[in-house]
């Protein structure tokens, strides 16, 4: 008996769900991972249909509504796409890509193929629900007919009008990317927020595609790094949520007054490089800032509720990363934001009142420390004193001066006690306070140190550390043209070159000497954009602001030695690491800059100002961010990398 026993050949298809992508108006069916078709398989399969069953893919990022057949995204706004349980697919005109039959379409093929296997006999015909048709010719050639174009239709050559399409049943048959599944545990979740306009990069993708790619480059980081953690079962994964703030602030027809002074014909890089100045000024008027700030701490603490609800689980830490203005509205956040009362209040006052000791002593005035201690007088209250205050508590005039001279002189340098009266946060805006307190804050080609330049706070005190959140990483490309460095103002008497970031394979990229005339020109760049920035601001704020008239006159000076630190690196020193750089980031260096292949020509110069974009794909930024993240856990790479702290 050569014949197989009919009655055994036929199995009933395996089915895959999908669900259709729409963009610029194309449809693409995408597979979902195996554990979701799974899950969403079982659901369908529980008998329940009638009830509105919800199923969760995507590591929870989207609910999936059996009934109504469809994907819904959980955390931010987007189209509802269609879902579909494919089981026969047939090749599209375009692309070649297969798409799914419908589902009731695809139980009628099913039910033919079946009575073909059973009773073997091929040459099936089935009528497409479009009039279309479909001939089984035998299990390994099934084709899908159009319909021949009418006799008038004398354009169209014979071969086009009968061309078959190749039909093919169940997903293992048509080499779908079926992708593969996350870990279900969530060790650390990232609340990432973008810079300016809608756009996060020069392809003017939302700021949902670029925290997407960063996602999934972690998912193969933590493969390729973290595989003994994974496979002791130690780690899950790290989910990275976007914050998407530009879409409420639409609602302010803020875009609109852009649209309206943004020059016609100006091409895709004067663009974004327009966008992104534009931004940092609407940032620095308080009407904007103010709804800026609240709409991002808002966002984020909506997205925070939203995301305990459904990991009720959820033991992990929070960091934030912020893309370009969006760093500096985080740390126009952190700033201002009040670290928990208990810690505080008893520890710090004795705490504050030792440090007025300590102040007395340096200015050689410790007979007056009783005083001081009567009067309660702690750190803050000594920051807040006027010569009024101190000539009712008996200070005798010379140690008044001495002491008014080191209030004004320390003011000047950020300090956490100060942090109120402090030009850190030149705009006057109320900042709201976030539902946690971030493990670490992480910063993408952040203009940050600019801004503080430009608002006047020349230093930042070696002391100084934001209020809620320990940990703080300046990531920036060695050419954008948005990103400066931090560490000079802590530390500016040294000249020292910030942290390689490692390479993720392990390689050291070594920088060639860049043509002296294309690191002047980013210089230049950079000090054109400081000193109309500068400009503007002193029109821009309504108060004076003393600290920022003395600014100016150095302007020229200073912005020379800002830039300084901006030339890309050479070979970097190792000991770098071993500069103090004080409690920023808890001691451990702050500032890093990407490895890039040396630059030849000015074309390639042009490309470079793109690197203001170029964190999203970035494999040794991610590598960075996950491992700073899982250190904090106790839990380290597989292999250090050389170049690595």
């Amino acid at each position: 008996g050569e014949e197989p026993d009919p009655a055994h050949g036929y199995e009933p298809v395996a089915p895959h769900w999908f669900y259709c992508k729409v963009t610029d108006g194309r449809e693409r069916w995408v597979p979902f991972s195996s554990q979701d078709s799974e899950r969403l398989e079982e659901a369908h399969g529980s008998g329940r249909d009638k009830e509105d069953l919800v199923v969760p893919t995507s590591g929870g990022r989207y609910d999936v509504h059996l009934r109504r057949r469809q994907r819904v995204a959980v955390y931010w706004e987007e189209e509802v796409s269609e879902v579909r349980r494919c089981t026969w697919f047939y090749k599209g005109d375009k692309d070649n890509k297969y798409i799914p039959y419908s589902e009731t379409f695809s139980e009628e093929l099913e039910e033919a193929y079946m009575v073909a296997v059973t009773l073997d006999e091929w040459k099936k015909k089935l009528e497409s629900p479009s009039r279309e048709i479909i001939i089984l010719h035998n299990p390994k050639l099934m084709v899908h007919y159009h319909p021949v174009a009418s006799s008038d239709d004398w354009g169209s050559t014979p071969t086009e009008q009968g061309r078959p399409r190749t039909v093919k049943r169940g997903v293992e048959n048509i080499a779908a990317e079926i992708p593969n599944g996350e870990p279900l545990q969530i060790d650390h979740l990232v609340f990432v927020v973008h810079g300016i306009g809608p756009a996060c990069d020069i392809r003017f993708r939302s700021i949902v595609q670029c925290v997407n790619d960063f996602r999934n480059v972690s998912l193969s980081m933590l493969q390729a790094h973290f595989k003994k953690a994974q496979e002791q079962q130690q780690i899950g994964r790290v989910e990275f949520l976007p914050v998407n703030w530009h879409s409420s602030l639409h609602s302010t027809g803020v875009d609109v007054d852009l649209e309206r002074i943004t020059l016609p014909s100006i091409n895709r890089l004067r663009h974004f490089i327009n966008d992104t100045i534009l931004d940092v000024f609407f940032y620095n008027s308080s009407t904007y800032c103010q709804t800026i700030v609240d709409t991002v701490a808002s966002e984020m603490n909506r997205l925070y509720q939203l995301f305990l609800q459904r990991n009720p689980l959820f033991k992990g830490g929070v960091s934030i990363a912020g893309h370009s203005l969006g760093s500096l509205i985080l740390f126009d956040l952190l700033t201002n934001q009040k670290a928990a009362p208990e810690e505080d209040e008893t520890t710090s006052s004795n705490r504050g009142i030792e440090a007025v000791k300590e102040i007395l002593k340096k200015l050689e005035l410790s007979e007056y420390c009783d005083v001081f201690e009567k009067e309660k007088m702690d750190r803050q209250a000594l920051f807040l004193c006027t010569e009024k205050n101190l000539k009712e508590m008996g200070i005798p005039l010379g140690p008044r001066m001495k002491i008014l001279h080191y209030i004004s002189s320390e003011a000047e340098m950020v300090s956490r006690e100060t942090t109120p009266h402090l030009p850190l946060s030149q705009v006057s805006a109320n900042y709201p306070q976030l539902d946690y307190k971030p493990t670490i804050f992480f910063a993408f080609g952040s203009p940050i140190g600019m801004f503080l330049t430009v608002r006047g706070v020349k230093r930042i005190n070696p002391n100084y550390s934001l209020p809620t959140c320990k940990g703080f990483f300046n990531i920036f490309h060695p050419f954008d043209p948005v990103a400066y460095r931090i560490e000079p103002m802590i530390v500016p008497d040294l000249e020292f070159e910030p942290m390689l970031l490692p390479h993720h394979k392990g390689r050291k990229r070594m920088h060639l000497e860049l043509k002296e005339g294309l690191t002047r020109m980013s210089v230049d760049l950079k000090n054109n954009l400081l000193g109309s920035l500068r400009v503007a601001w002193q029109s821009f704020t309504r108060a004076p602001l003393p600290a920022v008239e003395g600014a100016s006159t150095e302007a020229e000076g200073e912005a020379e030695a800002e830039t300084k630190a901006e030339e890309p690196p050479a070979a970097v020193k190792e000991e770098a690491s071993l500069i103090n750089v004080g409690r920023l980031n808890g001691g451990n260096r702050i500032d890093y800059v990407l490895q890039e292949k040396p630059i030849e020509s000015f074309n390639e110069y042009l490309f470079a100002l793109q690197g203001h974009l170029c964190y999203w794909e970035s494999e040794d930024t991610v590598l960075l961010v996950l491992k700073e993240i899982y250190q904090t856990q106790g839990i380290t790479l597989d292999q250090p990398l050389p170049g690595s702290q």
